[in-house]
C-alpha cells in the first residue's frame, strides 16, 4: 500500500467521494471478479457514492430487467448500503454512515428500440446510461469500430428522451463522432464517466481534447479511470490518474473532472474475457498485450497527495473527489 500524508487521508474521510463507474457482472459464466462483497472496500476506503454497471449492449430488455431486479434485492439486503433513486439519497446515505449505490447501463441495446423503457428503467434506479459499448448499435458508433457513422436518428431520439426523463447521458465507449453528435443536443450536462485523455495515452478508449472541451461546455465532466490501459502506464497508477486529472483541469478547469475508477478486483479474469472478444477489444488482437491492471479504492489518498503536490487547494480537491459529480447528477436527474 502506498503511504499517504495525514492531510490526504483526512480529506478522503471528510470530503464527499464519488466513484461513478464500478463494473459488476451478474453472469456467473462471464465474471470479471467483482461481487457484492467488494462494495465494503469502497465503503471502508471512504467512498460515499459508487455507480454500479449492471447491463447494456450484451443484454436484451428481459435480461436487463431480471438483472436490475436481482441487484435491487441483493443490494437492499446489505446493511451498509443505500440504493439511490434520487439525488437526496446520496447525502441521506452519507449521514447514516452508509455507501450510496447508484445503478447504470453500459449501452442501449437493452432498450430494444423502445423509448418507453428509458423511463421504466429510470424508475428502477437506472439514472446513468452509455449510448454504446465499444461497437456500434442502433443508437450510434463505438470507439472500437474502424469507422463511426455518428449518432443515428434513433440515437438522437434516445438522447432527447434520456434528457427528458432525467437519465444522465454517458459517452464513454462511444465513437468520437457519435459523442460529438450527442453533445450538440445537450440540454443538460453530459459526461464521459470513465475516459482518459488521448493526449497523454493514445488508447482507443480515450478522448481528444476537443471532446473534453465539448463535454465541459455542457456543464458536464470527464471521469478519470484507474485502468492502466487508459492511463498509459502499469506503474504508478495514482500518479498517472493525477496526470490525467491535471490535463483536464488545464483545458477546462477543475470543475469538469471527477473519478470513474472502473475498478476490477480480478484483472486476470477480465483480461481473459477481453482476449476472447477481439472484435470488441482491439487490444486483444496484439499477442503481446500485457493486460490491464487497476488502481484500488484504498489508493484514493495517494491521488489526493498527488493533487496537493501540484498545488490544488482543499476545496478544489473536494470538487474533484465528489462535488462535481453531485452538481452534474443534480442537474441531469431533475
Amino acid at each position: 500500500m502506498i503511504e499517504a500524508s495525514s492531510r490526504a487521508v483526512q480529506l478522503c474521510r471528510t470530503a464527499l467521494v464519488c466513484d461513478m463507474v464500478w463494473p459488476l457482472d451478474f453472469d456467473p459464466a462471464d465474471t470479471v471478479g467483482n461481487d457484492y462483497g467488494k462494495l465494503q472496500r469502497f465503503h471502508d476506503a471512504g467512498v460515499n457514492l459508487v455507480s454500479v454497471t449492471l447491463a447494456g449492449d450484451r443484454h436484451n430488455s428481459a435480461q436487463a430487467l431480471a438483472i436490475v431486479a436481482d441487484a435491487r434485492r441483493r443490494l437492499a439486503a446489505l446493511p451498509h448500503v443505500r440504493l439511490v433513486d434520487e439525488i437526496g439519497d446520496v447525502e441521506a446515505a452519507r449521514g447514516a454512515g452508509k455507501l450510496a449505490v447508484a445503478l447504470q447501463f453500459e449501452g442501449t441495446r437493452c432498450l430494444e428500440r423502445n423509448l418507453d423503457l428509458i423511463t421504466a428503467f429510470r424508475d428502477l434506479g437506472i439514472r446513468h446510461n452509455l449510448l454504446a459499448f465499444n461497437n456500434a448499435n442502433s443508437a450510434g458508433g463505438g470507439c472500437a469500430d474502424a469507422s463511426d457513422g455518428g449518432l443515428t436518428r434513433f440515437g438522437g431520439r434516445v438522447v432527447e428522451e434520456m434528457q427528458r426523463a432525467g437519465v444522465l447521458v454517458d459517452l464513454s465507449h462511444c465513437g468520437a463522432r457519435t459523442a460529438l453528435d450527442a453533445l450538440t443536443m445537450a440540454q443538460r450536462p453530459m459526461v464521459f464517466s470513465h475516459s482518459n485523455a488521448a493526449a497523454l495515452a493514445p488508447s482507443f478508449r480515450n478522448i481528444s481534447d476537443e471532446l473534453i472541451r465539448a463535454v465541459a461546455a455542457t456543464g458536464g465532466l470527464v471521469g478519470i479511470s484507474g485502468c492502466s490501459g487508459y492511463l498509459g502506464s502499469a506503474a504508478g497508477l495514482a500518479d498517472a490518474v493525477v496526470h490525467h486529472i491535471d490535463h483536464v483541469c488545464s483545458l477546462v478547469g477543475h470543475r469538469h473532472v471527477g473519478l470513474g475508477l472502473d475498478v476490477v478486483f480480478d484483472a486476470a479474469a477480465l483480461n481473459a474475457w477481453i482476449r476472447s472478444r477481439p472484435d470488441e477489444w482491439p487490444v486483444a488482437a496484439d499477442p503481446d498485450w500485457p493486460g490491464f491492471c487497476y488502481l484500488m479504492p484504498e489508493e484514493l489518498p495517494a491521488i489526493v497527495d498527488g493533487l496537493l503536490a501540484r498545488g490544488y487547494s482543499n476545496p478544489q480537491i473536494e470538487d474533484i473527489l465528489g462535488r462535481n459529480w453531485m452538481r452534474v447528477c443534480s442537474a441531469a436527474w431533475q
